[in-house]
């Protein structure tokens, strides 16, 4: 049964042809006997085209200037034939079994529409040097922390027409929205214990590179979505954006007062509110941020 569940993958590209072939061969080598790839490249000016044109008949691509990441996962999105559609960046790989893993998953659940599972972070050499944080499915606590790796994600081609496509306007954080979207669409979630893809961590990726923008980006995204921001991630922000002048080792005094001003600050920015109950609040959401974030940072020391 689960042979028979055709996978299309999508992959936005631009300028990342040192890492495109990594991820190209772990599509092709995938035991799943029935799976496609589309290849939507941005106009990129390095080897990527070269590394593209080896690839031979097994990837279907187009090399043109578009909107962005999340306008070329639309393109692959709306031109994908396959009954489970995926997307993966083309610096991240999939791992061996991936494919077959989730076809099954599917097979035994005609009423599942989305699979996630396991994953790592990896670095330039493709080792893995810690576990992506994922967890099994709580709604409620996808609005706090996205525990969920983007490449290691499928879903059924009914997702995409009863939900649509991803918003354009968001350069970080489009697949954290899709989720919540797919969430408060009433989507069937099912978490696989399996690890299915590696997510790269380096110092150019442009959610390290960018962290307070990133940051910005999702609460932002909340405030339009929801309309209002939860505090874990007004204490992220304020965090990454004291942290970017601030260093903390160097002035840890000047740097609390600072991310205690940036928070509240924040927090009446996007939520219009500044009491003591939500101080005491923040202070919870403070701690959970500084334990999760003292684990990155620890992490990407390591790399």
């Amino acid at each position: 049964m689960s042979a028979s569940i055709r996978i299309s993958v999508v992959t936005p590209s631009y300028n990342q042809g040192a890492f495109l072939a990594r991820t190209l061969a772990s599509v092709a080598s995938q035991s799943h006997p029935a799976h496609e790839h589309l290849v939507f490249d941005g106009g990129s000016t390095d080897d990527t085209l070269q590394v593209l044109e080896a690839a031979g008949d097994g990837v279907r691509w187009v090399s043109r200037p578009d909107g962005g990441q999340a306008d070329a996962v639309n393109q692959g999105l709306q031109a994908a034939g396959g009954d489970v559609i995926a997307w993966i960046n083309s610096d991240d790989v999939y791992y061996p079994g991936a494919f077959a893993r989730v076809a099954a998953a599917f097979a035994n659940d005609p009423d599942l529409d989305v699979v996630y599972g396991a994953a790592d972070h990896i670095d330039l050499n493709d080792r893995a040097f810690e576990v992506y944080p994922t967890t099994f499915w709580d709604p409620e606590l996808l609005r706090h922390t996205c525990f969920i790796c983007q490449p290691a994600l499928f879903f059924r081609r009914r997702v995409v027409e009863t939900v649509g496509l991803l918003d354009p306007g968001l350069r970080y954080c489009m697949d954290y929205n899709y989720w919540l979207r797919l969430a408060d669409a009433g989507c069937r979630f099912a978490y696989l214990s399996d690890k299915l893809a590696g997510s790269r961590l380096y110092a150019d990726n442009k959610t390290l590179r960018d962290r307070p923008a990133v940051h910005r980006e999702i609460a932002e995204m909340f405030k339009a979505y929801d309309g209002q921001v939860p505090l874990r991630w007004v204490f992220a922000y304020a965090h990454h954006s004291t942290a970017a002048w601030i260093d903390r080792s160097d002035h840890p005094l000047r740097f609390k007062i600072s991310l205690y001003l940036e928070t509240m600050r924040s927090q009446w920015r996007w939520n219009h509110r500044v009491g003591i109950s939500a101080l005491r609040e923040l202070r919870r959401a403070s701690r959970r941020h500084a334990l999760e974030g003292q684990a990155a940072e620890a992490a990407a020391a390591s790399s």
